[in-house]
């Protein structure tokens, strides 16, 4: 029994043992292909994490975007919180907080600081080329910034001007709406008084802030750069008056004093302090910092200068050399196409130099020095894949008062019937304007501008929408900024020469506004 019993044990257990290898390897083989299938599946679970992610942090981005634009901000009134009233909704204002602008955070990279780096370089190379050209034609190595002085001249008048425009702005539209918050809940005939108050002060503001700019320009035949700080200044006092009014009308109107009370008003420190804060959007306070930065004041300022230069060597090399010698040749499509493609280099820069300069520069500069906290004058307008969010995100001071007090009102209006009209009125408003600074500034009626913004913009802002998402359209809107930049310089240009070698012979209507360069390069 024993001797038969062994061998069938072994042999029983030899049998287990293959059996249990072969299950081993079975069982091996089968989890090695489920690793590879859990790896497949983590990498696969892995990628849609992501897109889920960036699709969930978007739609937050969009929600917090519209939160923080439509978030109600309750006025306040000497420091107090007024009453806030049913009909109070939660768009019903900007919210300012504590930001710093986009340049200023990516300058701290060194990748982003370098491209800063070579544009000062293409500045110092345009000092040498002037200098080396002044010293072959000239034997002199002395930069001359004739055409700088004579455009930046008459600042003595351009001065008292600005002071007469800030005085009345400071204290005519402040203590009309003072006068008429004080009787506007006593006096029976609430609609009479607000009428008559608003057409007596229209009526000043017209005269005051309309024409008296216009003919101090005209008058006393300021320069180019004169002209546009007198002019730009005009806009700017009446688009400050403006929200001063309409942030502060409807808050007297809404909280009526206690029997015994007197009427809380916003103090006039708050609004001298409004007219020189980098905003257009009145607010009794806003968010402010600590200290001054003094060397960030410095260095500001340090670029606003050099912004100023590297302006006056882009004209000086790029645009007169060519502008000034076409006008000896006949007018010609090929001349034309010539002179396009040859301003687009110096069309692009000025544009940058704009962007740089005012926006980020001259605006950061007012906002340190008043320790003005909420710096976000413009976004990221470089990444944009639609001329709709570029007109957006370009210049985020003016697009918000164009937004409250042109877009939402509209809307008000016509019970948000009619957001495509509130759209367009918007952009015709943008575009007359943008062309009367023109206009103003460079002493001629040429609607250029005027038509690439109210006619090619709008049907770029339809078509290139932000549903656009590829990074096709992003170079594609460059190439429309940089076609769109040497149009302008190109035919400004022109009609700048033309009217100094073909000046008007008499001053009627269709010699005002029909362009100098069509009929000059005619009679060349």
């Amino acid at each position: 029994m024993t001797t038969e019993e062994t061998p069938n044990g072994v042999r029983q257990r030899n049998i287990k043992t293959r059996t249990s290898d072969e299950i081993s390897s079975h069982a091996g083989s089968h989890s090695n292909a489920q690793e590879e299938d859990q790896r497949q599946w983590q990498k696969h679970a892995q990628r849609a994490k992501e897109k889920i992610m960036e699709q969930v942090q978007d739609q937050l981005s969009d929600i917090l975007d519209k939160t923080l634009t439509f978030t109600e901000f309750q006025p306040t009134v000497n420091g107090k919180a007024t009453k806030k009233s049913r009909s109070h909704k939660m768009d019903d204002g900007k919210v300012f907080m504590d930001r710093a602008s986009l340049l200023d955070e990516l300058f701290e990279i060194s990748h982003i600081r370098t491209i800063y780096h070579m544009f000062i370089a293409v500045l110092l190379i345009f000092c040498l080329s002037t200098l080396a050209v002044d010293f072959i034609d000239q034997g002199r190595l002395v930069l001359e910034f004739d055409l700088f002085f004579y455009a930046f001249g008459k600042l003595g008048t351009v001065t008292l001007v600005w002071m007469l425009m800030f005085s009345y702005t400071l204290l005519v539209p402040y203590y009309t709406v003072m006068s008429w918050g004080s009787m506007y809940h006593i006096v029976p005939s609430k609609l009479g008084l607000s009428l008559g108050t608003g057409l007596l002060l229209s009526a000043i503001q017209t005269c005051v802030l309309g024409f008296f700019p216009i003919y101090a320009v005209i008058h006393y035949q300021l320069p180019p750069a004169s002209r546009f700080i007198v002019i730009l200044e005009q806009i700017r006092f009446l688009m400050k008056s403006y929200s001063f009014m309409r942030e502060t009308a409807p808050v007297i109107m809404k909280n009526k004093p206690t029997e015994g009370e007197n009427p809380t008003f916003p103090t006039l420190s708050s609004y001298l302090y409004f007219l020189f804060c980098p905003t257009l959007i009145y607010r009794e306070s806003y968010p402010r910092n600590s200290h001054i930065r003094w060397n960030y004041v410095g260095v500001t300022l340090g670029m606003i200068l050099g912004c100023l230069f590297y302006g006056y060597f882009i004209l000086v090399r790029l645009c007169v050399p060519v502008f000034k010698n076409e006008t000896n040749q006949p007018f010609s499509k090929r001349t034309f196409v010539l002179a396009v493609f040859n301003s687009i280099l110096p069309g692009i820069m000025l544009l940058l130099l704009c962007f740089f300069a005012f926006l980020h520069c001259w605006l950061n500069l007012f906002g340190e020095l008043l320790r003005f906290a909420d710096r976000m004058f413009y976004k990221d307008w470089w990444n944009s894949t639609s001329f709709a969010n570029y007109y957006r995100t370009w210049n985020v001071v003016v697009h918000d008062w164009l937004y409250y007090y042109g877009y939402r009102d509209f809307l008000w209006l016509s019970k948000r019937k009619f957001r495509t009209a509130a759209m367009l009125s918007v952009f015709i408003v943008s575009a007359v304007v943008h062309e009367y600074a023109l206009a103003m500034g460079f002493g001629f009626f040429y609607p250029v501008m005027f038509f690439l913004f109210a006619v090619i913009g709008v049907v770029f802002n339809f078509t290139m929408n932000d549903k656009r998402q590829s990074p096709v359209f992003n170079v594609i809107m460059w190439a429309c900024l940089f076609l769109g930049q040497g149009v302008q310089v190109c035919l400004y240009c022109q009609e700048w020469y033309a009217q100094i070698h073909c000046p008007r012979t008499g001053n009627s209507f269709w010699e005002l506004v029909i362009p100098r360069s069509w009929s000059c390069s005619i009679q060349r």
